[in-house]
């Protein structure tokens, strides 16, 4: 499939374009929200770093991380704390913010701040939460489950679609490959942009080891480079990363979050690239 050929409809975000002959999209934050002035700073980092490599940004915290291995994770401020803080996020940095919902009662509720809501990809098939975070009619963002072929995320874009709303990304973060362990199949990129919605690759989630951390996910972060420039170069309309100013403190997902220098190394590197393939 050339990637030349297909209609990708575009997806506007608070004034951000995101698809076909646009520039990239970074989005990037930490996995949880912790603290206010950690999140800050995070968002003012990268908003520089994105503006400076010519990529436009979207800050993203997740509120509450349903899914987190063990009961004694930290899932973050809870929903209403959670809301408050990337509220205060966007107003003092001037940023579209994204979050995670999980259950579909959390839509409408999210929807007064966020400009993007995002499906985890273990919920990529819940008809009820597609259906719900649809009707908000804010974009959405469809991470690909690990458990789920390219190809049949066409069904979740048509959940999204046929409840009215058009305005669809697909975000790849990796498949499973036996336990504990993601591989990236960089075919899948053009599968997904083909049928229709602009794609991003999560390079951070994608080196994740699933569960291999002893009552937590693992990581490989080296990797990340690796495969956030492999899927530059073949053709995605955006990258996903997390970033923390102390990844190996961070209470979420540290083994394959990014440093500030090391995400702003990539972003320096993938910026190339992109003008390369344009």
């Amino acid at each position: 499939m050339s990637t030349e050929d297909i209609q990708v409809t575009n997806v506007h975000i608070a004034g951000v374009s995101i698809g076909a002959k646009q520039p990239p999209l970074l989005i990037a934050g930490p996995c949880v929200l912790e603290d206010i002035e950690t999140a800050v700073s995070i968002g003012a980092f990268m908003t520089q770093a994105a503006g400076d490599y010519g990529f436009s940004y979207l800050f993203k915290a997740s509120f509450d991380k349903a899914n987190r291995t063990s009961i004694r994770s930290y899932r973050g401020p809870g929903m209403a704390e959670g809301l408050e803080m990337l509220s205060a996020i966007k107003e003092e940095l001037n940023v579209p913010v994204i979050s995670d919902v999980h259950t579909p009662d959390q839509a409408e509720a999210a929807a007064t701040v966020l400009d993007c809501i995002q499906i985890p990809a273990f919920l990529c098939r819940q008809t009820d939460l597609l259906v719900a975070a649809a009707q908000t009619r804010l974009p959405i963002n469809i991470k690909k489950g690990q458990f789920m072929a390219p190809w049949d995320m066409r069904h979740a874009v048509a959940k999204i679609k046929e409840s009215g709303n058009d305005q669809v990304i697909l975000t790849e973060r990796g498949t499973s490959f036996g336990y504990n362990n993601l591989v990236v199949d960089m075919r899948g990129l053009a599968i997904m942009r083909g049928i229709g919605s602009p794609v991003v690759f999560d390079a951070t989630h994608s080196v994740q080891l699933p569960g291999g951390g002893d009552g937590c996910s693992s990581g490989q972060r080296e990797f990340v480079p690796t495969l956030a420039r492999a899927a530059m170069a073949a053709g995605v309309d955006g990258i996903f990363m997390e970033v923390h100013p102390n990844p190996d403190r961070a209470l979420c997902d540290g083994p394959n979050s990014l440093s500030f220098e090391a995400a702003a190394d990539l972003l320096k590197v993938l910026s190339r690239i992109r003008q390369a393939v344009d």
